[in-house]
Order: C-alpha cells, then sequence, then structure tokens
C-alpha cells in the first residue's frame, strides 16, 4: 500500500531545503518497501507557484481538500513568507496532525511557523537559530532549542536551512525509508563526498 507524504509548496519556498527528501523518497534505489511512499506538492489554491529558485510548480492538491491527515508526512519547507506570518493553514495542518500524534518535518522558514503555533514549545527543536524563532510571540522553547543540524523530537523533525541532508535523514529514519547501515553510507557519501561511501552502498545493498 502506498502513501502520501505531502510537501507543501507555495511562492518563495527554499528549492534546496527539500531536495534530499523528495529524491529520496521518488528514487526507489535502496529502499526497504520501494513504492511505499509518493510524494506529493499540496498548496493553499491550485495556482501554479514559483520557487526562491525560479521553478515553477503545479500543486498536485490543495490543501482544503487533501487528506492531511492520512498522510505519512507533512514536509514543511522554508521560505521568507513564514517570517511574515503567512501560511496559518499549514500551521493549523500540523497542529491537527500532532494532535493525533502523525509527524511533521519542518525546516527553517517553517520552524517559525511551528514555534508561533506554540508547537516547539514542549518539544527538542532547532532551526536557523534560536533568536529567529524567537521572534514567534508564542514561542517559549528556548530552553528545548538544540545547536544541531536536525533535531526530532516528539513527532517533530527540525532542521536549518544549512541542514537539508541531515532534515532528509531524519525523515527517512522516521518514515524508514533505508535499513540503518544503508541509511549511514548514504549519509556519509553525501556528507563526504568518499567515494568508499559509494561502494559501501554497493556492497551493502547488493
Amino acid at each position: 500500500m502506498t502513501s502520501d507524504v505531502l510537501v507543501a509548496v507555495y511562492d518563495g519556498l527554499a528549492d534546496w531545503e527539500i531536495g534530499y527528501v523528495t529524491a529520496g523518497l521518488a528514487n526507489p534505489a535502496f529502499q526497504v518497501s520501494p513504492g511505499r511512499y509518493r510524494v506529493r506538492t499540496v498548496a493553499s489554491t491550485s495556482a501554479p507557484i514559483t520557487t526562491m529558485g525560479g521553478l515553477t510548480v503545479v500543486p498536485d492538491l490543495v490543501l482544503a481538500d487533501a487528506d492531511v491527515d492520512g498522510a505519512a508526512l507533512l514536509v514543511l519547507p522554508g521560505a521568507d513568507s513564514w517570517m511574515e506570518g503567512a501560511h496559518e493553514d499549514f500551521a493549523a495542518a500540523a497542529t491537527r496532525r500532532l494532535d493525533q500524534a502523525k509527524p511533521v518535518a519542518a525546516i527553517c522558514g517553517a520552524t517559525v511557523g511551528l514555534a508561533a503555533a506554540g508547537l516547539l514549545n514542549s518539544r527538542a527543536h532547532t532551526g536557523n537559530a534560536p533568536q529567529q524563532l524567537a521572534m514567534a510571540d508564542a514561542y517559549a522553547g528556548e530552553d528545548r532549542f538544540l545547536p544541531e543540524r536536525a533535531v526530532s523530537d516528539g513527532g517533530v523533525i527540525t532542521a536549518g536551512a544549512a541542514s537539508p541532508l541531515e532534515f532528509a535523514v531524519e525523515v527517512f529514519r522516521a518514515l524508514d525509508v533505508y535499513a540503518p547501515d544503508v541509511l549511514d553510507a548514504w549519509y556519509q557519501l553525501n556528507a563526504t563526498g568518499d567515494p568508499k561511501w559509494f561502494f559501501r552502498l554497493m556492497e551493502i545493498t547488493a
């Protein structure tokens, strides 16, 4: 059975922050259960959006009509608009999912949206900087902020803009996309560029 991973899309989303996630989920190579997940984009309206990198994305789904609660994961990419208080509909969807113990992954500016919804006050988390999260009025989780590349706690995966690779690792771990040794080799290959990890990956997936 295939489960959807919903990736929120909106004008100005930071392309690079979700590249490892979407490519890894869409490529069946090395996966524990190929075809288990399907990536679908979801937006507030059906209108095409333009990413920060200038790419045009036509959403697969409109948020109001999507089965957000039934998805395996909701992924919230960063965008400057999160700092302007936008995307309250996606923050509300994240709140509803977490109330049902269903995971949410947020990176960069999207962590500010979660902070503004009070979703990081009781969970260990990270982001671009604690000072940025503190700009959200409802944020009271300073003592829960960790200076890590990515953090997973209480059903929430968070990362800063400079950590798309680590963000993907936490997503893949949460969804059990790869066996642990495969995930480690995949990460080391992409993090270091050392070809020994490519051969290690070939060895353990042969």
